[in-house]
C-alpha cells in the first residue's frame, strides 16, 4: 500500500498538478496539508472523480489538511485533541480497515513557528507536546500508524543543505528538534532515515534565488511509523520531479510503501 504525505501550498492552485500527479504515482491514501480553504471550497468531486474517498478539515486563507482514501474511511477525526480553544485546521485522522485490522492515517501541518521568541514559537511547541500525548496514547492500540505531513522541522543538519541558513529560524532550534526527538523517542520510526542515511534528499526548496535549480532544500515533510507500520515498511520515496512542473507547490510528495 502506498502512502504518501504532500504540502499543496492551496488546492486551488495547485489542483492541475495534484490531479496530475495522482494519475502517475497512484498513491493509496494521501495526506493534504496547506489545502489553504474551507471545507466546502474544497474539490471533492475532482479528486472523487479519479477514485478516491475525501475528507477535508478546511480553514479560510491558510492552513487546512485533508485525506484522499481510495479506501473507504470507518472513522475520520478533525482537530488535534488537548487544546479546545485552538482552531487552527491543522490535523485529520483518518481510520481504514486493512486485512491485518485497523490502519490509522494522520495528516498534519505543525505550525511553523517563526519568528522565534513569540507567541508563534511557543504556540509550536505546546502543538508538539499535545501531539506527542496524543500520540502515546494511540500507540496503546499497536495498530499500524502513519503520521503523515508537513512538520516543520528539520531534524538533523543533514536535513538540510545549508543548515547555516536556519540557525535563526523555528524549524532548526534546539527546542523544536528537541520536541521531535521526544516525539519519535515513543516508538514511532521516521519512514526515511530508516531506509537511507544519504543527505541532500530534501522535500521543500524556497521559490526565490534558483533553490531548487541549487537543489538548496530542506526535508520538513516526515512519515513517522508505529512499530505496527515500520515492520511493514518496503520502501521511500520523495518525488522530487514534481517541483519542476508548471505551478509547482514549494513541497513535493513523499510517500512510503507498506505491506498491509
Amino acid at each position: 500500500m502506498k502512502i504518501a504525505t504532500w504540502n499543496i501550498n492551496g488546492v486551488k492552485a495547485r489542483i492541475e498538478t495534484a490531479l496530475a500527479w495522482l494519475k502517475e504515482a497512484s498513491p493509496d491514501i494521501v495526506g493534504l496539508q496547506e489545502i489553504k480553504t474551507v471545507d466546502e471550497g474544497f474539490p471533492t468531486s475532482a479528486f472523487e472523480d479519479l477514485g478516491y474517498n475525501v475528507a477535508v478539515h478546511g480553514q479560510k486563507g491558510f492552513n487546512g489538511v485533508a485525506l484522499l482514501s481510495k479506501l473507504p474511511f470507518d472513522e475520520i477525526n478533525r482537530g488535534l485533541p488537548g487544546d479546545a480553544a485552538d482552531e487552527q485546521a491543522r490535523f485529520i485522522e483518518g481510520v481504514f480497515s486493512v486485512p491485518s485490522g485497523a490502519l490509522r492515517v494522520v495528516s498534519l501541518y505543525l505550525p511553523n513557528g517563526n519568528p522565534i521568541g513569540t507567541e508563534k514559537f511557543s504556540y509550536k511547541l505546546a502543538w508538539m507536546e499535545r501531539f506527542r500525548i496524543w500520540a502515546a496514547e494511540q500507540l496503546l492500540l499497536e495498530d499500524p500508524m502513519v503520521l503523515a505531513g508537513d512538520y516543520n522541522v528539520i531534524p538533523e543538519s543533514r536535513d538540510a543543505k545549508d543548515p547555516s541558513l536556519w540557525l535563526g529560524d523555528a524549524l532548526y532550534q534546539p527546542e523544536t528538534r528537541a520536541a521531535f526527538r521526544a516525539i519519535e523517542s515513543l516508538g514511532l520510526t521516521d519512514a526515511l532515515r530508516a531506509t537511507t542515511d544519504a543527505g541532500d534528499l530534501y522535500t521543500f526548496w524556497d521559490y526565490q534565488a534558483g533553490a531548487f535549480q541549487k537543489n538548496n532544500g530542506i526535508r520538513i515533510d516526515h512519515l513517522l511509523l508505529s512499530p505496527q507500520a515500520a515492520d511493514r515498511l518496503k520502501g521511500v520515496g520523495i518525488d522530487k520531479y514534481v517541483r519542476g512542473w508548471e505551478k509547482p507547490s514549494d513541497h513535493v510528495p513523499v510517500h512510503v510503501e507498506l505491506a498491509l
